[in-house]
């Protein structure tokens, strides 16, 4: 019997995963149900596993399985404790040529797009970076059904198809939130597969000295439940203030579109969309965005979206649940007074 193995890098620092990794195990399962059809005649059986690196890790490899890893790849040396591109992807391309994945799928995270790359170059295939969408379909002249990787293109203004036809692993790099959690099972089994490294550490040209934490802001916009956004039609980037204070009475965090950090009214943290951060949140309110493809990509998959805008004609409101024409300056303020308003109604309700 052979294996049709669909690969996800279990991406985690200092113990704590990042949640890319699990979404991407739930698209690997997704995948690998498209391919099944494919193996009723044959012997192949279709599998989802994980790769983890790190030290003292085992107890993320059995999360592994609970989110949907049928088989997790373990390499557990205090030599990996830490990120370093050179031992990451030498011990990952190790494992990947012993055991030949069909497709690999990494977070287009900061530590996923460094990795990514040099894992590709080492194992001489390719990589589709940043998708939007992934699905194994038919291609002509291919005898099996081929990853299909979707991603903006030409600044967002297409949507391109990638296919790697003659290289494996087909690679591609997936930003956060694009796709959603899969169902935690507390109790799903699978095997844990201790691996052994491939290099030593003095054969690693870079060490870790220290870790020096930024100081300043810090936005963790991509798992928000909830954003309040602004663009450009706010005209001004005392704009924001207004944003800021809806979002507070929401418990919210502010998002921005990219003519607004471009122009410097508030920092990259914010952005949202193709060159900015893909989020996913139960509600987002864009106030003066016009909805530009760029920035829809990143947020158009928010459970509920409210938009605000002078222009009735704004491409925003195409994906929008709810719709306000009109000046965001009158709107906000109002909206800011009726959620006010509710929760001293429950107060008084509790009281």
């Amino acid at each position: 019997m052979t294996k049709r193995r669909f690969w996800v890098f279990i991406e985690q620092e200092g113990g704590k995963v990042h949640p890319v990794s699990w979404e991407l195990i739930g698209v690997a399962r997704d995948l690998a149900s498209q391919v099944t059809d494919e193996t009723e005649d044959t012997e192949d059986e279709v599998v989802v596993e994980g790769v983890l690196l790190g030290q003292d890790i085992e107890h993320i490899a059995k999360e592994a399985l609970n989110y949907g890893a049928d088989t997790v790849y373990v390499l557990d040396s205090p030599m990996l404790k830490h990120y370093r591109n050179c031992p990451y992807y030498k011990n990952i391309a190790s494992v990947a040529r012993k055991y030949e994945p069909e497709v690999f799928l990494m977070g287009a995270t900061t530590l996923g797009r460094d990795l990514a790359g040099a894992v590709a170059t080492s194992l001489g295939t390719g990589l589709t970076a940043d998708c939007t969408k992934l699905e194994m379909g038919e291609v002509k002249g291919a005898k099996k059904k081929l990853l299909l990787a979707t991603r903006p293109a030409f600044g967002g203004n297409i949507m391109a198809t990638i296919i790697c036809r003659k290289h494996q692993p087909q690679m591609s790099s997936v930003r956060p939130r694009v796709f959603p959690m899969p169902e935690y099972e507390a109790d799903r089994e699978g095997e844990i597969v201790y691996e052994e490294i491939c290099i030593d550490d003095e054969d690693v040209q870079a060490c870790i000295l220290d870790f020096i934490h930024a100081k300043g802001e810090s936005v963790d916009i991509e798992y928000a439940d909830v954003i309040v956004a602004g663009g450009r039609g706010m005209g001004t980037p005392e704009g924001f203030e207004l944003v800021e204070k809806l979002a507070a009475e929401l418990n919210g965090v502010v998002g921005a579109s990219r003519p607004c950090v471009d122009a410097g009214w508030i920092s990259y943290a914010h952005q949202v969309g193709q060159s900015g951060r893909t989020v996913r949140p139960k509600l987002y309110i864009a106030a003066g965005i016009s909805g530009a493809l760029q920035h829809k990509v990143g947020m158009q998959n928010s459970d509920f979206i409210v938009a605000i805008n002078n222009d009735p004609n704004a491409p925003i409101f195409e994906i929008a649940d709810v719709g306000i024409v009109g000046d965001l300056y009158e709107v906000i303020p109002e909206m800011i007074e009726q959620v006010r308003a509710q929760k001293q109604q429950e107060k008084e309700d509790l009281a």
